[in-house]
């Protein structure tokens, strides 16, 4: 009880407050409706009334009103700083075509960043890169750094992992670089619960491997919403650790007991020989089919182009292999063995 009063208390401040400044907003309209009535419709004709024969008539609040009116009220500056901004930049004298002058400014940039979010006991969780070329076009990249921090080296190194890789048309006429403050991260782990040894190499890493075979190639396997067999989507890697899907406890029978099947991608096309007994040949496995099960209807996506069907089914072999393979429109094809 003593959590859900606290929790509430922000709210009922907040109710508060603007119950305060609704009664006093309908007592100075009554105020003005009653002066209004007196003839009194300027500030001159409401200063030059006596102090005290206002407030015995009207109140406290026209007190205020009269002190404002004569210019004797005071009220409090409160002093509000502008948002700090930490982004550097430069325009280079000569179009620059080589990425040496590039980098020697972002890591000038990068210490004087560092430095300046030192002094506020600060630290960057989040770069901004941008670009200007000689035709007036702009890149722009954003960088999420995996763990907040001021280390130059650091920062640098992950700036030229990209640029190596960084090509352009036109040559550079000018770079700007801006770092998004936070607080350095506080996180307290469980007892069988652990981080990444080194965030920053990883990300290093992923950065030189996305580059090599591209964004749609690295990260994260992420199942679509279809009964369709293997199929799947690429999402960029996520530095937040996922919840265990298991709950605390025993295991389910079912992780026990269900058979994994290793997946050839892509899958091999296979030949079936139907006879007095069946007969599975491919290039990866071969041999007499001893026993089977299927054949398994599975079909979606009807409704548009890219509708599919297939035919799967579960073959022992006499080397006492389990394999899986489907039938599609026109051949067969081996889908993996089960272990």
């Amino acid at each position: 009880m003593k959590r859900s009063s606290e929790s509430n208390s922000t709210p009922a401040k907040e109710q508060v407050g603007r119950d305060r400044r609704a009664r006093r907003q309908q007592e100075i309209q009554q105020i003005l409706a009653i002066l209004h009535k007196w003839g009194i419709h300027t500030l001159g004709q409401f200063a030059a009334l006596d102090k005290e024969q206002v407030g015995a008539r009207l109140g406290p609040e026209a007190v205020r009103m009269w002190e404002r009116a004569n210019g004797q009220s005071n009220r409090l500056l409160k002093l509000v700083g502008p948002p700090e901004s930490f982004q550097e930049s430069f325009e280079f004298e000569n179009e620059i075509e080589t990425a040496e002058p590039l980098l020697f400014m972002l890591r000038r940039f990068l210490e004087q960043l560092s430095l300046r979010l030192s002094a506020i006991y600060l630290v960057a969780k989040e770069l901004t890169l941008r670009i200007t070329f000689a035709n007036k076009q702009q890149y722009e990249r954003v960088f999420k750094i995996p763990q907040s921090t001021t280390d130059v080296d650091l920062l640098f190194r992950m700036l030229h992992t990209h640029l190596e890789n960084f090509k352009s048309e036109h040559p550079i006429v000018a770079v700007a670089l801006e770092a998004q403050a936070t607080k350095p991260p506080k996180q307290q782990f469980g007892l069988f619960e652990m981080t990444l040894r080194n965030p920053h190499q990883l990300s290093e890493t992923l950065a030189r491997l996305t580059a090599l075979l591209g964004t749609d190639r690295v990260g994260t396997p992420v199942l679509e919403e279809t009964h369709r067999p293997d199929t799947f989507r690429m999402e960029p890697f996520s530095w937040n650790a996922a919840e265990s899907a298991v709950p605390s406890g025993e295991l389910p029978d079912a992780l026990h007991t269900t058979t994994a099947l290793r997946r050839f991608r892509p899958a091999t096309p296979a030949f079936v020989f139907i006879s007095e007994n069946w007969h599975l040949q491919s290039e990866k496995i071969r041999g007499k089919v001893v026993d089977q099960r299927g054949p398994y209807l599975i079909s979606g996506n009807w409704w548009d182009q890219t509708s599919w069907a297939r035919a799967e089914w579960d073959l022992e072999l006499d080397s006492s292999v389990v394999v899986r393979c489907h039938q599609g429109d026109s051949q067969w094809e081996l889908d993996g063995i089960y272990d």
